[in-house]
């Protein structure tokens, strides 16, 4: 192993434990989230037919219009979420706002699980120094949308089926109206920035959203239960799911929130998408993200791609954050100009 592996992945580990309030829940079927009614005396045949026919119907499962009550202050947007889920404070959507030129390109940044108020914030920043105007959402259950009583957003990635595909698609839905208000602020020329799980969001929702010319991620996977039975921090997610359901199962059942059915359904061909993942990256792993850019290529999108020696959480460190950042940055003013 290289000497620089090894120091990656010694980094890569060191910071995942760092975190000590991961918990191990129980499986929950939640089909009450997505349509369902808890107590089905068949959950799975449940989600089989309904995964099936989601899918199929994706456009109107993620279909939305704008908010009836924007409020942007001190650059901080609000709005009622189109979809209400069981926790109140989640309901309530929050954005940062970034503004440079009126009517020049602007990117809505959809960050990490478990990201703070202020994480992404120089990157954001960045992008606003080049003339790039920004908006970052605060996913789902997320720092001021976190459920009382919580610490972490383990309702975005947890062991409850159905709430796990409600809060996605909530995100999704919530992407999409930020992209009303960038819209109606006179901002037409639209990309979306997504980081980890915001980039699986960000994928779903480039390719539902005519609006959205390119997209950039950070991190590249193909299905959502692969990155939760292999990823390192997703690892307490399986415990309490491995012994209920396989891993064939469960990727199915998460399918309608995961990018790669979409891609093999030609969505996205043609779109302008740049891609960066880690060499060392123990979360999204390389395979994965292999798997994900042949799909891509297969189905008609050709991204333009960067891999750097590194893992998923040293992307953000020097030097790997700075050319990640540049690079990230001529894209979108390439792409959207």
């Amino acid at each position: 192993m290289h000497w620089l592996e090894q120091k990656i992945r010694r980094y890569e580990h060191r910071r995942w434990t760092t975190d000590d309030n991961r918990m191990v829940r129980p499986l929950e079927w939640g089909l009450e989230h997505i349509g369902g009614r808890a107590g089905e005396p068949d959950p799975r045949g449940f989600l089989r037919r309904w995964v099936s026919a989601t899918i199929e119907h994706s456009r109107e499962w993620f279909a939305v219009g704008p908010a009836a009550d924007y409020c942007l202050h001190d650059n901080v947007l609000t709005f009622t979420s189109a979809l209400r889920s069981d926790f109140p404070e989640n309901n309530t959507v929050h954005a940062q706002f970034f503004p440079a030129r009126r009517g020049g390109p602007a990117v809505l940044v959809l960050p990490n699980w478990n990201a703070k108020w202020e994480g992404q914030r120089a990157l954001c920043q960045w992008l606003q120094l080049l003339g790039i105007t920004v908006l970052r959402l605060s996913l789902p259950y997320h720092d001021r949308r976190m459920a009382q009583g919580h610490e972490r957003a383990d309702q975005l990635v947890g062991p409850n089926i159905g709430l796990t595909l409600q809060a996605n698609r909530q995100a999704v839905l919530d992407a999409r109206q930020c992209l009303r208000w960038l819209e109606s602020q006179g901002y037409t020329r639209l990309g979306v920035l997504g980081t980890s799980i915001g980039s699986s969001v960000g994928y779903i929702t480039l390719v539902h959203d005519p609006a959205v010319r390119a997209a950039g991620f950070f991190h590249v996977s193909t299905y959502f239960a692969d990155v939760v039975k292999y990823g390192m921090t997703t690892n307490h997610v399986w415990e309490g799911l491995r012994s209920k359901v396989s891993l064939d199962e469960l990727r199915h059942f998460w399918a309608p929130v995961s990018p790669m059915p979409y891609v093999e359904r030609g969505l996205g061909a043609g779109k302008n998408c740049f891609m960066v993942y880690g060499k060392y990256d123990p979360t999204f792993l390389p395979e994965l993200t292999a798997e994900m850019l042949g799909a891509l290529r297969t189905h008609g999108c050709d991204p333009r791609t960067l891999e750097l020696p590194c893992g998923h959480y040293s992307l953000e460190l020097p030097p790997f954050s700075y050319l990640a950042a540049w690079r990230m940055g001529t894209f979108f003013l390439e792409s959207l100009a």
